[in-house]
């Protein structure tokens, strides 16, 4: 992950915190095994049912980009395999995180507890309406991109919050926000790299 992030992101390294977080996660472990001697590469890789995980350095940043404390309560939209979820879970107090497609949700759920992770929940749904029984957060996190931000996932973050999201929508360039909530509801946005996500759908 030499990657520079200076000129992107304004943050010229990750920090030793969230190097930590990535370094203690078995990335084998939540990838396909057909793919498991690349699963230390920095390149996204097919997980089923169309998705992806993400290269390592994409977490490493949207990680450090959350600027998250122990303490803290996260939720996360799009589970994936739930690696994202591990390196978050080794870092904050509690994770919450939702995922739409029951097979991939499923099977990340069994293995962020087979693996230990006592402070990752999870459940199936439509991550455009978040988990309102768990808001507010300090911090949300978006693994798929929608065209336009959720208003819930808005909503249902603390002011002083941040929400790390990619924005475009399928077919277009999309790009990563970073949302910061102020004191009084209002949001600081800032657009950083171009990513590539797949999109954020929604239910029934």
């Amino acid at each position: 992950m030499a990657r520079d992030t200076a000129g992107e992101t304004g943050r010229p390294t990750f920090s030793a915190r969230v190097m930590a977080a990535i370094a203690k996660v078995p990335r084998h472990r939540f990838v396909p095994a057909a793919y498991s001697a690349l699963a230390y590469a920095n390149r996204p890789l097919p997980i089923g049912r169309g998705q992806t995980i993400s290269q390592p350095y994409i977490v490493a940043l949207m990680t450090e980009l959350m600027d998250t404390s122990p303490g803290d309560t996260v939720l996360e939209i799009g589970t994936g395999s739930g690696y994202q979820a591990a390196v978050l879970a080794e870092l904050v107090h509690q994770v919450y995180s939702i995922e739409i497609i029951e097979s991939v949700g499923e099977q990340a759920a069994a293995l962020l507890q087979q693996l230990g992770y006592k402070n990752v929940a999870t459940r199936i749904g439509d991550g455009y309406d978040g988990w309102a029984e768990h808001a507010p957060f300090d911090a949300v996190i978006v693994t798929a991109a929608p065209g336009q931000i959720p208003p819930a996932l808005v909503a249902q973050l603390k002011p002083g919050g941040r929400m790390v999201i990619p924005v475009g929508a399928e077919g277009e360039v999309q790009f990563l926000h970073v949302m910061a909530k102020q004191a009084d509801g209002s949001i600081a946005t800032q657009r950083s790299l171009p990513v590539r996500f797949v999109p954020l759908t929604r239910g029934n």
